[in-house]
C-alpha cells in the first residue's frame, strides 16, 4: 500500500494550514506513520512567504520549527497528487470544490469533520486576532491531526 498523502488548505497558507501540516507531521512521526503532507492556500497573496510569525511561535513552543515552510497556492495537480485534501473552513472547501478538475481524485473534506462533535465547523482563522488565537488554532489542528493519523493507521491494518 502506498503511503497516505494529505494536503491542508486555508486561505493564505500562512496561519492555519501550515499549523495543520506541522501538527499532522508531528502526530504521524509519533505514530511511526509514513505519510506525505503539505499545505497550500486558495489565495495567492502569500506565495513564497514564511508562515505568520505568531504561527511560527506557537509551533516552536511545541517543539516544531516551521520557519522553512513557504506559502503556495493550490494547483490542479494537487487534486491528483494528494489522496486527501482538508479545508480549514467551509469557504475554502467550497473554493476547492469549484476549482477541482473534473478528473481530480482527492477526497475533499473539512478538517474538523475528523473531530467528534466538531463536524461541519471551521478552524478559527487567527490572522486578525492576537497571539492567543494561534494557541486555539494549534489545539484544533492537533486534535484533528491525531484523529486523522488514527484513521490512516486503521486503514493500513
Amino acid at each position: 500500500m502506498s503511503k497516505p498523502s494529505v494536503l491542508f488548505v486555508c486561505l493564505g497558507n500562512i496561519c492555519r494550514s501550515p499549523l495543520a501540516e506541522a501538527a499532522f507531521r508531528e502526530q504521524a512521526a509519533l505514530a511511526r506513520l509514513a505519510a506525505e503532507a503539505d499545505s497550500a492556500g486558495t489565495g495567492d497573496w502569500h506565495i513564497g512567504s514564511p508562515p505568520d510569525p505568531r504561527a511560527q511561535a506557537v509551533a516552536l513552543r511545541h517543539g516544531i520549527d516551521i520557519s522553512t515552510y513557504r506559502g503556495r497556492q493550490v494547483q490542479a495537480e494537487d487534486f491528483h497528487r494528494f489522496e486527501h485534501i482538508f479545508a480549514l473552513d467551509g469557504e475554502n472547501l467550497r473554493d476547492l470544490r469549484r476549482i477541482r478538475p473534473a478528473d481530480g481524485t482527492a477526497h475533499l473534506a473539512l478538517l474538523m469533520d475528523l473531530v467528534p462533535g466538531r463536524e461541519g465547523t471551521n478552524v478559527t482563522d487567527p490572522y486578525f486576532g492576537d497571539a492567543e488565537g494561534f494557541d486555539v488554532t494549534w489545539s484544533d489542528v492537533t486534535i484533528a491531526a491525531a484523529n486523522l493519523v488514527e484513521k490512516l493507521l486503521e486503514r493500513q491494518d
